[in-house]
């Protein structure tokens, strides 16, 4: 072939650089489920997920404040969204739930695992940390999880770009947190990101946020001493805010698309 001819060739990019110049990546047309919507972490990765382009679903409990929380964060995000009750620890919920997204949408392309709970309990206290206690930790921070992916894992595989974000904590490898069992839960968390990261390949990439301490209600009792005191042993200074672990669980949606099985810590470095 001639030097003439090879220039007179059109010159196409390569698919790989296309992928690289469309960062950040529009989520249009993907359907999200955020479960555990209705709380300060859950809200902001909702209006995060569709300022990005993405149909947001949000679950939220069948009590009084978690109704009205999640319908206004469903007003403020506009038509086309939606909130169902579910519970993570009834996996009857969850099937229901599924059905429903699968008549309404038709398609599940990201799941976002935000649903939690805790109680804070000294850890020296080791009789104040009854069975009970321990058994609902679990249960929610954990079985919870996992029971909402293996219901919604069909949906995401069909979409072939699947997508699990859940969220872990920094007291899963520092043992310091609101209690042991709940250090334990999300140990057992970034196990499972790990496991399922494996085995759920290649048509669903798993990922954990890993967030130090955050400016919510998620912990009981802790006021602004605890923030302050918190803020000041932070290297950056400041404590985290729910924004930034919604933006982490974005990036990993719309920047992050070649990683699976990793856990991402969002603490301002408090961990070190």
């Amino acid at each position: 072939m001639s030097i003439q001819a090879t220039l007179e060739r059109p010159v196409t990019v390569s698919a790989a650089v296309h992928r690289r110049s469309s960062f950040p990546r529009s989520l249009s047309g993907k359907v999200a489920l955020v479960a555990g919507g209705a709380g300060a972490i859950g809200a902001a990765t909702s209006r995060m997920l569709a300022s990005a382009g993405a149909i947001v679903v949000v679950t939220h409990l069948a009590t009084e404040r978690d109704t009205a929380a999640a319908k206004a964060l469903i007003a403020d995000l506009g038509e086309g969204h939606g909130a169902y009750v579910a519970d993570v620890v009834d996996t009857a919920s969850l099937i229901e739930l599924r059905s429903e997204i699968q008549s309404r949408y038709g398609r599940l392309d990201i799941l976002i695992n935000a649903a939690g709970f805790t109680k804070p309990v000294p850890h020296a206290d080791l009789d104040a940390l009854t069975d009970e206690l321990i058994d609902r930790m679990l249960q929610v921070n954990w079985r919870g999880q996992f029971a909402t992916i293996r219901t919604f894992a069909p949906m995401l595989k069909a979409s072939g770009d699947g997508l699990v974000v859940s969220i872990s904590s920094i007291a899963a490898f520092t043992g310091i947190g609101s209690s042991i069992a709940y250090c334990a839960a999300k140990a057992g968390v970034d196990v499972m990101t790990k496991s399922l990261a494996r085995s759920l390949a290649p048509e669903i990439r798993v990922l954990a946020v890993s967030p130090g301490v955050v400016d919510t209600e998620f912990v009981p009792g802790r006021g602004l001493d605890f923030n302050d005191k918190v803020k000041a042993s932070t290297p950056l200074q400041r404590i985290g805010e729910a924004e930034d672990i919604a933006a982490a669980i974005t990036a990993c949606a719309t920047m992050l698309t070649f990683s699976t099985g990793h856990i991402i810590q969002v603490d301002g470095g408090r961990a070190l």
